[in-house]
């Protein structure tokens, strides 16, 4: 059954109206389409209606939606002939950080991404995608891999943030996302960046440093959560919807900020209510990027890449 957030109440209410009477037309002889359909028509407006107006905390909402599709999803719907690549070749192997060979509409592509999981066992096991040290140094690995061959980069960036345990600052955390972006921004082949969910802090930058940066149409891209931001200006987590507003962590802020290239739509009511629609929205957008990108030679991506950086915020 579909989880409904607290702004789609009114949807819920006419999707609940549309099971009863389908419930009881399959009880008894009555015909009910016509107010079946009837209903349905209203619940279509009013999902339209209200994710036309979203702000920028019901965006926050959906970016964390728990049916939200995750890396293991678009890897299904997306790309052929995965081959997972594991470990850093140092410490261990990062559950939370998933990379490996791929294909994209029948192009080459090494492709990384956070794993958030779907419930309770395999959050746990990919830490709810938040990276370890050990899970940068893998994707630095497999970026410098894809660099020596040729490849292209694809990162999915899907996590609130680091993970921020006292193990993790043990191995280097802080180390392995600053070498990680600079691997993002060292790399002589193309890369495509697509915040996918949410895209919390430097361990979403250090797999977005990137020659284009796509983000669905109700993701969220910031330095902190808007609880954290909340809890350090006003002393109260109760204040997080005025922060997100505060922080422009949307699509739209941030592609009038240059921060972001491209905005992807997403189906109508968000990528969880169609999973395969939103995966070939975004494999469309990420191979139109590649294609136009792979006019340029290794010196000019790197060039450019490293120019775009700069002027932000020039």
């Amino acid at each position: 059954m579909m989880i409904f957030l607290d702004f789609e109440k009114p949807v819920a209410a006419l999707e609940a109206r549309i099971l009863e009477l389908q419930a009881a037309a399959q009880e008894s002889d009555v015909d009910a389409d016509a107010e079946i359909a009837k209903l349905r028509g209203k619940a279509d407006k009013q999902l339209a209606d209200t994710y036309a107006n979203l702000t920028a905390w019901q965006k926050t909402q959906v970016a964390r939606h728990p049916e939200r599709p995750h890396f293991k999803h678009y890897i299904a719907s997306m790309f052929e002939d995965f081959m997972p690549l594991a470990g850093d070749r140092a410490f261990g192997d990062d559950q939370a950080i998933i990379g490996g060979l791929a294909r994209l509409h029948g192009r080459r592509v090494m492709v990384i991404g956070h794993e958030k999981g779907d419930d309770t066992q395999s959050r746990i096991r990919h830490n709810f995608g938040m990276g370890k040290p050990e899970g940068y140094r893998k994707a630095i690995r497999l970026m410098e891999l894809a660099d020596r061959f040729g490849i292209p980069v694809v990162s999915l960036v899907d996590t609130s943030g680091a993970f921020p345990g006292i193990q993790a600052e043990e191995r280097g955390q802080a180390e392995a996302i600053a070498r990680s972006t600079e691997a993002c921004l060292a790399l002589g082949v193309p890369m495509i960046a697509c915040i996918v969910g949410e895209g919390g802090s430097g361990g979403a930058v250090a797999l977005a440093a990137a020659d284009r940066v796509l983000m669905f149409q109700y993701a969220v891209y910031s330095v902190i959560s808007p609880e954290g931001c909340a809890s350090i200006l006003w002393r109260t987590g109760d204040k997080a919807a005025d922060a997100a507003q505060a922080m422009k962590m949307t699509a739209d802020d941030l592609k009038s900020l240059r921060i972001i290239d491209r905005i992807v739509k997403e189906p109508v009511g968000g990528a969880h209510r169609d999973h395969a629609l939103a995966a070939a929205t975004l494999a469309s957008a990420i191979d139109e990027e590649l294609e136009a990108l792979s006019a340029f030679s290794a010196k000019e991506l790197v060039q450019q890449r490293r120019a775009k950086f700069l002027s932000m915020g020039a």
